[in-house]
């Protein structure tokens, strides 16, 4: 028997074919949204360093670590120094209204410099609002000579760190070399930027530690290189990296102090209390 195809049947095949297809380019469209979004990864947060010092805007350690931070993604640099050299002031302020100059770094950066030791130079930019924004992060340094154990509280460089972190910003201190060089501030700035790149996640998320300043001192290696990063207590009696030479070919563990372990290569990592010991 002979099957009869009316224009009737005709539409109705049309019609479901049409529906048919809608409906596939639908899930298409849908689950190819849902791939989009499940592969889309926000940007990372763009963080504001205030980088400061003890030894004055123009000094080669904050021009090398100055120009190391600004070339890593997603980083804000704002540099707040001493106009003038302020090694030893430790964490002294001058009180009173503050002033800053605008000038450049030896790289030709944009610098403010506080008239004031490096403490100032951070209640200027934080509390006397120099600065429009909260830090993430502050950076002191880096200095031209190690500072370690008993020397610690002496130091400009720790005092402004120790600045922000009295004002809730996290901070560290960094140093390299003996006090009479020689001085090796573009290694140290890799060492530094290495520590910001395993610890960036912290500062973004807030997780960081608020509450005492990171203190980093790098050694100037004669032969050999920097043996790593360890995390030591500060010494209480032992200054003899003031006068001598680190060992970075020594084969010594770790000691379990700041100092021992700067002198035989390593760059030894402290943690100091916001403020020094009564």
């Amino acid at each position: 028997m002979k099957t009869q195809f009316s224009p009737k049947h005709a539409l109705g095949a049309v019609v479901v074919a049409a529906a048919l297809l809608l409906g596939a380019c639908g899930s298409s469209s849908s689950d190819s949204a849902k791939s989009d979004a499940s592969t889309t990864t926000a940007a990372p947060k763009t963080l504001k360093i205030v980088v400061t010092n003890d030894d004055g805007y123009d000094s080669d350690g904050l021009n090398a670590i100055t120009e190391a931070l600004r070339a890593q993604p997603n980083v804000e640099v704002t540099v707040v120094a001493p106009a003038t050299q302020q090694s030893g002031k430790g964490g002294t302020v001058t009180g009173g209204t503050l002033s800053a100059t605008d000038l450049k770094t030896k790289g030709g950066y944009p610098v403010k410099a506080v008239a004031g030791t490096p403490a100032d130079a951070m209640i200027w930019a934080i509390e006397q609002k120099g600065i429009d924004f909260t830090p993430d992060f502050v950076v002191s340094g880096i200095n031209a000579g190690a500072n370690l154990g008993p020397v610690v509280d002496i130091s400009g460089t720790v005092g402004a760190a120790r600045a922000a972190v009295q004002r809730k910003i996290p901070a560290m201190a960094t140093s390299n070399g003996a006090i009479a060089g020689p001085f090796a501030f573009t290694e140290s700035a890799k060492i530094v930027i290495e520590w910001f790149t395993k610890n960036r996640d912290a500062i973004a998320n807030g997780t960081i530690d608020k509450t005492q300043v990171f203190n980093l001192n790098i050694p100037t290696c004669a032969t050999g290189a920097v043996r790593g990063e360890v995390v030591v207590p500060i010494s209480t009696t032992d200054n003899s990296f003031l006068t001598k030479q680190p060992d970075c070919l020594s084969t010594v563990a770790a000691p379990n102090n700041d100092v021992g372990a700067y002198m035989v290569g390593f760059a030894a990592l402290s943690m100091l209390n916001a403020r020094p010991a009564a």
